[in-house]
């Protein structure tokens, strides 16, 4: 068990793909904490794990949460070895639907809050010599027409990868990488897709050029991928921003039919 003894923060656990993160890292032995909005969803899955685990629904959008959820965290484990970034707000709005409320709301959640979680546990992460992994998206390059803010949040995310991952490593020893997500089967993605007017069997229907294996990403496989990056075995690796799909993001050539 490559995490016994190991302490975890993952954001947005109780569901998705951060749930698939939580459950594999406490199968390695990890203490974990099971973080999200929904305090039934956290229990859920916390009662399934059972012991070593931390229950908590802050609330990232409050300024004061990241620095709270590490101090609980800190105070029930005795420190912390590694953070996963995994929490967001997906916006569906373009230009023309985005308001000043939702750029501050999305930015909030998806920008400052991991900003100021690693601010409050790098003192911790650095005792440990822990492991900072965040979770992007492949719109922090350009994005989908109704994800504009999403896709600028996700973008900042990425250079505050980069900056971090330098800085960090060469100063406090944390190493700090990320993971630009593709299409992932999450719960969360299936009921917006039936809501954008896909039928309810859309996931076995993809196009081959979205999907080359016959389906999306499973919540399962980015966790096991993610596994090494939180555990320290791709040490000394830093600042790398990985893409995770199916086929290659950036220069590829439209299908053509």
């Amino acid at each position: 068990m490559i995490l016994k003894n190991k302490s975890i923060l993952i954001t947005g656990s109780a569901t998705g793909i951060g749930e698939a993160m939580a459950r594999l890292f406490h199968a390695q032995g990890a203490n974990v904490v099971i973080h999200g909005k929904e305090i039934s969803d956290v229990r859920r899955v916390s009662k399934d794990l059972g012991d070593r685990v931390l229950e908590r629904t802050d609330d990232l959008s409050d300024s004061q949460s990241p620095q709270n959820l590490i101090a609980a965290t800190v105070d029930a484990f005795g420190g912390l070895d590694g953070l996963v970034n995994n929490a967001a707000m997906i916006t569906r709005k373009d230009l023309d639907s985005s308001t000043p409320d939702i750029f501050n709301y999305d930015f909030s959640v998806n920008t400052r809050a991991p900003l100021f979680l690693i601010k409050s546990a790098l003192p911790h992460l650095e005792k440990a010599e822990g492991n900072i992994l965040n979770i992007g998206s492949i719109n922090s390059y350009c994005g989908e027409r109704n994800l504009l803010i999403y896709s600028m949040t996700k973008g900042a995310l990425l250079t505050m990868t980069r900056n971090l991952g330098d800085t960090l490593h060469r100063e406090n020893g944390v190493c700090v990488n990320q993971f630009n997500l593709g299409w992932v089967l999450s719960p969360n993605e299936i009921k917006s897709k039936i809501a954008e007017g896909l039928p309810k069997d859309w996931p076995q229907k993809v196009p081959p050029n979205l999907a080359p294996c016959g389906r999306i990403l499973l919540p399962e496989e980015i966790a096991r991928i993610a596994l090494p990056w939180v555990s320290g075995e791709t040490r000394p690796v830093s600042g790398s921003v990985i893409d995770i799909e199916q086929f290659p993001v950036i220069g590829r050539n439209p299908i053509k039919e």
